[in-house]
């Protein structure tokens, strides 16, 4: 083989050697020497001007012959490659595993090795980063490849940083900091403090900025607020990422303890009090914060970032501005609501919802005038809850208009038991009524139809609604109203005094009765220590009633002397626990009686 063929410094005939013995092995049958002579002298020529970097490694792993490219790869003249062993020359020596690899390939416990080594250059000392690759070949000897992928992963590197950064801010992104802190929840165990702490906000009035001055400022105050937090983290180390939109987060890793995270959000706050100079603009802005430290084992990045988004949103229901700190207890309040809301329909199907009764007792006569139907639900795990616990939730999925139906339905079907069993004395029967039962469903045919399905004397039904209801009410919540009342349907207000208490209403609208908030009867708990005040309210609240035609019923009624007072300025009913808690229908039965 000429010297050209094999490549300037490289010794052809000791490349032919190698490659020849390879090929020799076995014996030739006759007539085939001409030919593999041929291909001898293609792998000859192949190997010295390949752009790959490669060698040829005896069983020992020594180099027996590498070709050009891989010469200047590693910076070496090739005559000093020859008979070196490879592992050294390729930093497999640093590594045991890749080492024991190394070893399995050239004892034939293993066909190929493939592997990522930082490799010093023999001239200048710089490293490179390549990927090796060795495999077996059958009898021949081992094929070593090199490939510089130094480029390769810096372009990876860049791209990634690119992806895992925030254009706008520089921030590293929600991607990222998932990555940091899903890594901060698995290593924290046995190692620093084991804690972690969250800060998680969302910046208050941003969207105002983006509608009014236009996306650009937007995005000037969002890099700006996001030097704000890194001066705020840098002294502690703390992570800063954007999560999108107006939403940061600043993670802190061996917390210790809740102080030094709510410390930091504290600082954020202060950091943003100061206005910001945008685009020729001074805006001001602030945050809510909602913040989490807990021990780190057993924390899940996913857990973490579901408790620290309910505690922006506590903040922001506080009042914003603020940070809030997560509380166990607060949210497994929350979270019982929503497994209530989640139900609520089907616990109306499946009935589980039962009718409790108090009385409304004359004043004057301690007879029993009616009661008032209270719903309680009977739940299968989480026991008898009041209406405090529910009734809100049905208003705001509209499952309200369902269940009022049933309570009316199930109200009146009592009363009218009551009405056969005891037809001289039968208690009218008082059902609560929703706003949204006002405007989602048709109030007058449900009561027309179920009056008539039960058999009940309008007579014997009072309707009761808030004073948000009524007053106001025009259009169809009006017409409703006068339906029922030319029914003979009872409309009475219940809390009065704690809503609107638009008083020129009550000479409009087809009322029978007013029902007293219980904050009223309060100042009458003391004979010792009266509240005229209260007292003097409730006498003309009463007079003006009674000028109207409409009856008074306070409510609250806790002890003899609040009755007796009451009785004294005119009320003509009470209801509470002077006289019975809501009981159920058999025990109103005895006070019929």
């Amino acid at each position: 083989m000429g010297g050209p063929a094999g490549g300037p410094g490289v010794d052809p005939d000791s490349t032919a050697q190698v490659i020849t013995q390879s090929h020799t092995s076995a014996p030739h049958p006759r007539g085939t020497a001409g030919r593999d002579e041929a291909e001898l002298r293609d792998y000859r020529a192949a190997f010295a001007v390949a752009r790959a970097a490669m060698a040829l490694l005896s069983p020992e792993g020594d180099v027996l012959a590498a070709n050009p490219a891989l010469a200047t790869l590693l910076g070496a003249a090739p005559e000093r490659l020859a008979a070196v062993g490879a592992g050294p020359l390729l930093g497999l020596a640093g590594d045991p595993h890749a080492r024991a690899a190394f070893h399995d390939v050239l004892t034939g416990r293993r066909d190929k090795l493939r592997c990522t080594r930082r490799i010093t250059r023999q001239d200048d000392g710089g490293a490179l980063l390549a990927e090796i690759t060795l495999s077996r070949t059958g009898a021949r000897p081992l094929l070593l490849t090199v490939e510089d992928v130094s480029e390769r992963d810096a372009l990876r590197e860049q791209l990634r940083h690119l992806r895992m950064h925030d254009p706008v801010t520089r921030l590293p992104n929600r991607a990222l900091f998932f990555e940091r802190l899903t890594d901060a929840c698995d290593s924290a165990a046995g190692r620093g403090t084991g804690r972690i702490g969250l800060c998680y906000l969302d910046l208050d009035g941003f969207k105002a900025v983006n509608d009014t001055l236009g996306h650009r400022v937007g995005d000037e105050l969002l890099a700006a607020v996001a030097r704000r937090l890194q001066t705020c983290a840098e002294t502690g180390g703390h992570l800063v990422a954007r999560l999108g939109g107006d939403e940061f987060a600043l993670l802190v890793r061996d917390s210790t303890g809740t102080g030094q995270a709510t410390a930091l959000a504290e600082s954020v706050l202060t950091a943003l009090q100061q206005p910001f100079d945008v685009a020729g603009q001074r805006l001001a802005v602030s945050a809510s914060i909602g913040v989490v430290e807990r021990e780190a084992p057993g924390s899940s990045a996913t857990g973490l970032m579901q408790a620290a988004d309910t505690t922006l949103y506590w903040a922001k229901a506080d009042g914003k501005a603020r940070w809030t700190l997560f509380d166990p207890e607060r949210n497994e309040h929350r979270m019982t609501r929503q497994a209530l809301s989640r139900t609520l329909r089907q616990a109306v199907e499946r009935g589980e919802f039962v009718l409790d009764y108090q009385p409304l007792v004359a004043l004057d006569t301690g007879e029993l005038r009616g009661v008032e139907a209270l719903v309680r639900w009977e739940h299968p795990h989480f026991g008898r809850l009041s209406p405090n616990r529910f009734i809100g939730l049905a208003e705001e999925d509209g499952s309200i208009v369902q269940l009022g139906r049933w309570v009316l339905a199930e109200g009146c079907r009592q009363a009218r038991a009551w009405q056969l069993a005891y037809p001289d004395t039968p208690p009218a029967v008082s059902v609560n009524v929703a706003v949204r039962q006002m405007w989602d469903s048709d109030l007058v045919a449900d009561v027309a139809a179920i009056l008539d399905e039960t058999g009940l004397p309008p007579r014997l039904l009072q309707l009761e609604l808030t004073e948000s209801a009524l007053m106001g009410s025009a259009g169809r919540p009006l017409q409703a109203l006068h339906a029922l009342h030319e029914m003979g349907v009872r409309i009475a207000i219940d809390d009065f005094g704690t809503g609107y208490s638009n008083l020129a209403y009550l000479s409009r609208l087809p009322v029978s009765a007013l029902k007293l908030d219980g904050s009223f009867v309060q100042g009458f708990r003391s004979a010792e220590h009266p509240n005229p005040a209260d007292e003097t309210i409730v006498e003309a609240l009463v007079q003006l009633a009674h000028r109207l035609g409409l009856t008074v019923t306070a409510e609250c009624v806790e002890n003899a002397e609040q009755a007796e007072r009451l009785r004294r300025i005119g009320c003509d009913t009470g209801q509470g626990w002077h006289y019975s808690r809501p009981v159920a229908p058999e025990a109103i039965e005895g006070l019929i009686r």
